[in-house]
C-alpha cells in the first residue's frame, strides 16, 4: 500500500498506512494547522486532539477503517482515511485533512485516488462525506474526480455521495492529472535555474570535473555552483562545501561521487531546494544484490525529499535552447540546437549517440540518458515530450520496459500528436506463455507501429528515420517518384521500394541521362513534384565523369534543394556527389533511404486512421466460470478414460457426438485421425474409440455435434512490451506452420477487433472464398472484443487459447477453452497513481 507519488508541482513525496508509532507526529501535525484549517476538517475549534481521539485516530484495522499519511522528510503533511458506515455496509465516509502550507499541491486528490482503491479492496462501493459551505478547496476535490457525485445541503453542511469503482471519465481525470505531475517533474530537470555539481575535484581530473567543464563550457545560463569540501574554486568558479552556503536557486544537482558518499549529496541538495537529480556515479544494480539494495536506498531517500531522480549511471541530460542551454552531460560537444527529443536507456551508449546525431546533422530539443532507470524513464520523457513546444519528434533507445501498459499507453496518445521512433527489442522471455505461440519478430514491430511507434532495429536506422521527420512533411500516400541519373540505382529503389510495402508511381523511374546537367535534373525533379500520381519522392544520383559537365551545369545540390525543400512531398535522397543540401535527407544506400520513407509512410498511413474506441460489456458476476462472465461459452465437453466412461458421456451429451484424442496438440487434428466426428450410435462410439485408443492411447474428450464452420483459433499471452495481447488466426496445420496469426494489445478497440479478424493471410476463407458463405464477421469481432476485456481484467491469466472456434453464417461455436493461472502480475498502469521504480 505504500507508495511514492508525485504533486502537481512535481515533486515527490511518501503515502503509506498510518501507524500506531506516528502518534507524536499526527500531535505535531495537528498542532501546524491554522484554526482555519482546523475548524473546516472537524467543524469546531478542536485546538488540541484528546488522547482517546489520537488512540483510535493511529489505530486502524485497514478493513472497515483505514488512514493513510503523506510525508516529506519524516514529516506528516496530509491525512486522509475513511471509515465504513455500519460493519455490514458498503459505503463509507471519507475525510481529509492537508497541512495549510501544502495546500493547492495535489494532495487531496492523491489520497482520495489510494483511499478509493483500498475501500474496494475490502467491499465498500460508495464514499460519503460532509463538507462544510465555506471549504470550497474541499468541494472541488470532490467534484473534479469523475465520479458521478451527488450534493444534498442540509443543516449548514454540504452531504457528498458518489460510487468509488472506475469511470471512463474519472480514469480520464486520473491520467490526465498524472501527465501534467510527470511532465513538471521533467521539466524542473531540464531548465534549471542552477546546477550543483558534486564530485568536480580542483585539479580538473574525473568525471566530475569533465561533467562541471561541459556545463560552464556549453554556455548554461543559470548559475554553477560546483560543491567541494575544500576549494574555494573549481574549474574558475566559485566553489562551496554545501550548495545552500550559494545562497541561489538550485533545481538540478549532478552527482559524480563514489557511491558512498552519494547519500549526503541527496541531502544537501534537497536542503538547497533542488527538484532532481542526475546520477553519473556507478557502483549500484548494475554491480550486483548489495548494488541494487544501495540504489533503493537512494531512490526512497530522494524521493521522500521531493527529488527525482535520473540514474544512476547515467550519461546527463542537455537541453539546447538557446534560453537554457544545458550540456549536463560526459559529451564536451552537444548536436545544434533541433527539434527532436532523445531519450537514451543506456548509459554506456550515450555520448556515442549524441557523437552521431552530431554527425549526422539531426538537430536535437532535449536529451536524457536513465542509466539503470531507477526513476526517471521513457515513460515520463513521453509525458513532458507530449507539450513541449520546442520537440516535433521523439527518438528512443530502449532496452527493457519498466512498465509496458503505460508505455503502449502513452504512446499511442503522443504519436497521434508526435512521432515517436524507438530501437526496442523484440525478444520474449523463453517460457513466458507456456506452449503458446506468441508474436514473434515481425508481429511486435506491427504491434509497436498499431500503437502509432515507429520500430526499428538499429540505431543506424534511428537516426535514418529521425532525419526523415525532422526535416520533410509525412506523406499523403504509399506512391513514390523515382528519379536519378542512374539506371542501377533506380533498379534498386525500385525492389526496395516493394520491400517496403510502397508502390512505385505510374511513369516511374524517370531517368535523366547520365550526361545531364543541373537544370536537366531540377526539372525531372519539379515534374515529380507536382505530379498527382506521387506521394513521395526517392532521389538517386550518382557522380558524372570528370569534366563531362561545365560548372554552371554542375550544381546538382541546388537543383536538389530547390525543389525537395520547396515543395510537400517527402524527399529521399542517394546522393553520391559531394556534401547533399541541408535538411534534405541523405542516405549512404538506396535501401537504407527507401526503408526509412516506408517507415515513416506507415506511420502516415495509421495517424489517418481515427482511433477505435473500447466497447462498454456488462459483466456477469453471478456465473462461475470466467469465461461465461464474459459472454465467452464453450461447447461442453466430458473427458473419459475407457469404452464405460466414453459410452455415458456420448449419452448425456447426446447423439450425435464427436470424440477427440485428449492431447491439447490433438483435438483438432483431423488430418492424423485424432478426431472422430458425427458418431450416431454406441456401435460408431465404440469403434471410433478403438481406433483412438491404439493410436493415441485411452485419454478422450466426448462433445455434442454442431454445426460445420470454418475453424478459427483465438491466443491470449503476456507480451513483455505491451502485456496482454491477442492473437487471431485461421486454424489447420498451415496456418500454425507459418504462424499465420494476428496481434494486437488488450484491451481491444473496435477498430483494431476488425483489424484482427481481416489481417491473416487465410482471412479470405471468412469472406466466401470460392463460392462459400461469409461468416458471421460481426460476432467474431464481437468474440475478440470479450477476449481481450477479459485478458485485461484478469492479470492471473497467463495465457489463454480458443481452438478451434467455428466460425458460420450463422455465429460461430467455441469447442475448447484453455487457460493458463498462476500469481497475478502486478499491472503497474492500474489503479491509483504512484511512481513505479525497478
Amino acid at each position: 500500500m505504500a507508495s511514492d507519488v508525485l504533486l502537481s508541482d512535481g515533486s515527490t513525496v511518501h503515502l503509506r498506512p498510518i501507524r500506531k508509532e506516528d502518534a507524536p507526529a499526527i500531535v505535531d501535525f495537528h498542532g501546524r494547522m491554522s484554526e482555519r484549517t482546523r475548524y473546516l476538517r472537524y467543524f469546531s475549534p478542536y485546538p488540541r486532539i484528546p488522547d482517546r481521539d489520537l488512540e483510535r485516530f493511529v489505530n486502524v484495522d485497514h478493513a472497515d477503517r483505514e488512514a493513510f499519511v503523506i510525508v516529506a522528510e519524516k514529516r506528516i503533511m496530509a491525512v486522509g482515511r475513511y471509515e465504513r458506515l455500519r460493519h455490514d455496509s458498503n459505503e463509507a465516509e471519507v475525510a481529509f485533512v492537508v497541512e495549510d502550507a501544502h495546500q493547492g499541491r495535489g494532495i487531496g486528490s492523491v489520497l482520495l485516488e489510494h483511499l478509493a482503491e483500498a475501500a474496494r479492496a475490502n467491499g465498500i462501493e460508495r464514499f460519503v462525506a460532509e463538507v462544510l459551505p465555506q471549504n470550497a478547496g474541499m468541494l472541488r476535490v470532490f467534484g473534479d474526480t469523475g465520479y458521478p457525485v451527488q450534493r444534498r445541503y442540509e443543516d449548514g453542511t454540504v452531504h457528498l455521495s458518489f460510487p468509488i469503482a472506475p469511470t471512463e471519465k474519472s480514469r480520464a481525470v486520473q491520467e490526465d492529472r498524472e501527465h501534467r505531475t510527470e511532465s513538471r517533474s521533467i521539466a524542473r530537470l531540464l531548465s534549471p535555474r542552477g546546477v550543483a555539481v558534486y564530485g568536480a575535484s580542483a585539479s580538473g581530473q574525473g568525471i566530475g570535473a569533465a561533467l562541471l567543464g561541459h556545463l560552464r563550457d556549453g554556455g548554461f545560463t543559470g548559475a554553477i555552483i560546483p560543491v567541494h569540501r575544500s576549494a574555494d574554486r573549481v574549474a574558475g568558479l566559485p566553489a562551496y562545501p554545501s550548495a545552500v552556503d550559494a545562497r541561489v536557486d538550485v533545481d538540478l544537482a549532478l552527482i559524480a561521487l563514489p557511491p558512498a558518499s552519494v547519500a549526503d549529496a541527496v541531502t544537501d541538495a534537497a536542503a538547497a531546494g533542488a527538484g532532481g537529480l542526475v546520477v553519473i556515479s556507478a557502483g549500484f544494480a548494475e554491480a550486483g544484490a548489495e548494488g541494487q539494495a544501495a540504489q533503493r536506498a537512494l531512490i526512497e531517500s530522494a524521493h521522500r525529499a521531493g527529488l527525482r531522480v535520473v540514474g544512476p549511471v547515467s550519461m546527463g541530460v542537455a537541453n539546447t535552447d538557446p534560453g537554457v542551454r544545458l550540456n549536463a552531460t560526459l559529451a564536451p560537444r552537444l548536436p545544434a540546437a533541433g527539434r527532436v527529443g532523445f531519450f537514451s536507456q543506456s548509459g554506456a551508449l550515450g555520448v556515442a549517440l549524441l557523437t552521431e546525431a552530431d554527425r549526422r546533422g539531426l538537430g536535437l530539443s532535449t536529451f536524457v540518458s536513465a542509466g539503470n532507470r531507477a526513476d526517471v524513464s521513457g515513460n515520463d520523457l513521453l509525458q513532458f515530450w507530449q507539450d513541449d513546444p520546442g520537440t516535433d519528434v521523439v527518438l528512443l533507445y530502449l532496452e527493457t520496459f519498466g512498465n509496458p501498459r503505460k508505455f503502449a499507453r502513452l504512446a499511442r496518445r503522443m504519436s497521434r500528436v508526435k512521432p515517436v521512433v524507438a530501437v526496442a527489442s523484440a525478444t520474449r522471455p523463453p517460457g513466458l506463455a507456456g506452449e503458446l505461440p506468441g508474436p514473434d519478430e515481425r508481429a511486435v514491430t506491427a504491434l509497436f507501429a498499431r500503437s502509432g511507434v515507429i520500430r526499428v532495429d538499429t540505431v543506424a536506422e534511428l537516426f535514418d528515420v529521425g532525419l526523415l521527420l525532422a526535416h520533410q512533411p509525412f506523406p499523403a500516400g504509399r506512391r513514390v517518384a523515382v528519379v536519378g541519373n542512374s539506371s542501377a540505382l533506380s533498379g534498386l529503389a525500385i525492389a526496395a521500394a516493394r520491400a517496403n510495402g510502397l508502390v512505385v508511381a505510374p511513369g516511374y523511374p524517370r531517368d535523366i541521362s547520365p550526361q545531364a546537367g543541373a537544370h536537366d535534373f531540377a526539372d525531372a525533379l519539379a515534374e515529380a513534384a507536382v505530379d498527382e500520381g506521387v506521394d513521395a519522392m526517392v532521389v538517386v544520383f550518382a557522380p558524372p565523369l570528370p569534366g563531362q559537365l561545365a560548372d554552371e551545369d554542375a550544381d546538382f545540390a541546388a537543383a536538389l534543394a530547390s525543389v525537395a525543400l520547396a515543395g510537400e512531398k517527402p524527399t529521399v535522397a542517394t546522393f553520391l556527389l559531394g556534401q547533399s543540401p541541408a535538411r534534405v535527407p541523405s542516405y549512404p544506400s538506396v535501401e537504407e533511404a527507401v526503408r526509412a520513407l516506408g517507415r515513416v509512410a506507415s506511420y502516415a498511413d495509421w495517424l489517418r486512421r481515427p482511433p477505435g474506441v473500447l466497447p462498454e460489456f456488462t459483466i456477469d458476476q453471478e456465473r462461475t466460470n470466467v469465461l461465461s462472465r464474459y459472454g465467452i461459452d464453450v461447447v461442453p465437453s466430458i473427458a473419459a478414460g475407457d469404452e464405460e466412461a466414453v459410452l455415458a458421456a456420448a449419452e448425456q451429451v447426446g447423439y450425435p457426438v464427436a470424440i477427440k484424442a485428449a492431447g491439447r496438440a490433438l483435438r483438432h487434428r483431423i488430418d492424423l485421425g485424432a478426431v472422430r466426428l458425427a458418431l450416431a450410435g454406441p456401435d460408431a462410439v465404440r469403434a471410433a474409440y478403438a481406433e483412438l485408443l491404439g493410436a493415441f492411447g485411452p485419454e478422450v474428450l466426448v462433445q455434442s455435434m454442431v454445426p460445420p464452420g470454418v475453424a478459427c483459433t483465438i491466443e491470449v499471452v503476456e507480451d513483455p512490451a505491451f502485456g496482454p495481447v491477442v492473437g487471431f488466426g485461421l486454424g489447420g496445420v498451415a496456418s500454425e506452420l507459418l504462424g499465420d496469426l494476428a496481434w494486437r494489445a488488450a484491451p481491444l478497440t473496435d477498430r483494431a477487433a476488425e483489424a484482427l479478424v481481416d489481417e491473416p493471410r487465410a482471412a479470405p476463407l471468412l469472406h466466401g472464398y470460392r463460392g462459400s458463405q461469409p461468416v458471421d464477421r460481426a460476432a467474431l469481432i464481437d468474440l475478440l472484443l470479450r477476449v481481450g476485456r477479459l485478458a485485461d481484467d484478469h492479470p492471473e491469466i497467463r495465457s489463454l487459447s480458443l481452438n478451434p472456434v467455428l466460425a458460420r453464417p450463422d455465429g460461430y461455436s467455441v469447442l475448447h477453452a484453455q487457460t493458463e493461472i498462476g500469481e497475478a502480475r502486478p499491472r503497474p498502469d492500474t489503479g491509483p497513481r504512484r511512481l513505479q521504480t525497478p
